[in-house]
């Protein structure tokens, strides 16, 4: 299962289907529309499944490539990006997933169920773009102007605008190289970083209002719930950031943020220095990087905060 055997698939296939993890952020989909640019420029039928597409990333090429259904149902190939499990592909594409003859998943998340025919997983890349950027430039494939800018999207947004701990040597040698080709990295991070419409400036300040402090100052946690969503008209990918209001804040070692569902609540775990936040995911089913994390709490509100509490609490020093 290697580059050169993926390629063989492609170049194969007439009709590809790309997919990525449900509520998609930017590494999601930076890397699926370089994907479906790449594999479009071979001149093969390509398209990306998504859900939910958050209106911060309609400046990356290739999005109206973007659909919610396809009237072909069954694939000669399906790409997964950006997800450690099938059970985090959005419900509504499983059966395009099912039905492709080959199926392939690219990922660097830190726990990976290996689940496609050939799995392409780097745990220590800080973005599924980075991978694609080498996995592209190994097999000759030329990254264009537009490319480039899905895959730079992808690492600034995965790295947290190259702050996080994660960032490597190879993430600024490809940020340079898009600069020489004309990239404009300062408006890629403005517009996927810094730009937020003034319902998610809403719901900054209702989540920041609510901030609350455990374990001496090292846990913070707030939340926002289904009526928080409907009062504030709250579009997919609003929510996006306010996990980060907490861990900014001086001595926060973890940082919680939950948020109402159909059946339950999502919480989003943001670590400083050393607590796996991956590893306390897991104990809800969920998981993720080492700093940055997720799982799903089929519970009422109070049941959720004790018990993601608790289990940060357990790990700390």
């Amino acid at each position: 299962m290697t580059l050169d055997d993926i390629l063989v698939e492609v170049k194969n296939a007439e009709n590809v289907v790309i997919m990525a993890h449900e509520a998609p952020d930017g590494d999601a989909i930076g890397s699926a529309l370089a994907m479906c640019l790449m594999i479009r420029n071979m001149g093969k039928n390509a398209i990306v499944l998504m859900k939910d597409f958050p209106e911060t990333f309609s400046f990356l090429p290739g999005k109206e490539f973007i659909f919610v259904e396809s009237e072909i149902k069954k694939y000669d190939l399906a790409i997964v990006l950006d997800c450690p499990n099938i059970k985090r592909v959005n419900s509504e594409f499983i059966d395009y997933y099912d039905e492709a003859k080959v199926k392939v998943q690219i990922d660097h998340h830190n726990k990976n169920d290996m689940f496609a025919d050939y799995n392409i997983v780097n745990h220590v890349s800080p973005a599924t773009a980075q991978i694609l950027v080498s996995s592209f430039e190994y097999l000759g494939l030329e990254i264009t102007k537009d490319i480039g800018i899905c895959l730079l999207t992808g690492i600034i947004t995965d790295t947290n605008g190259f702050r996080n701990s994660n960032v490597t040597v190879e993430s600024f040698e490809f940020a340079s190289w898009c600069l020489e080709k004309g990239i404009n990295l300062s408006s890629i991070y403005h517009q996927s970083m810094l730009m937020m419409s003034r319902t998610k400036f809403e719901a900054q300040k209702v989540a920041m209002n609510r901030l609350e402090f455990f374990e001496d100052g090292k846990i913070a946690f707030t939340y926002l719930t289904k009526k928080d969503d409907e009062e504030l008209n709250l579009k997919p990918g609003e929510r996006d950031g306010i996990v980060e209001i907490g861990k900014n804040v001086e001595g926060v070692e973890v940082s919680i943020f939950i948020y109402e569902k159909d059946n339950g609540f999502k919480a989003s775990l943001r670590s400083s220095e050393y607590v796996n936040v991956s590893d306390v995911c897991s104990a809800f089913g969920g998981g993720g990087h080492i700093k940055a994390a997720g799982a799903t709490l089929n519970m009422t509100f109070e049941e959720a905060k004790k018990a993601i509490i608790n289990e940060v609490a357990k790990n700390l020093k």
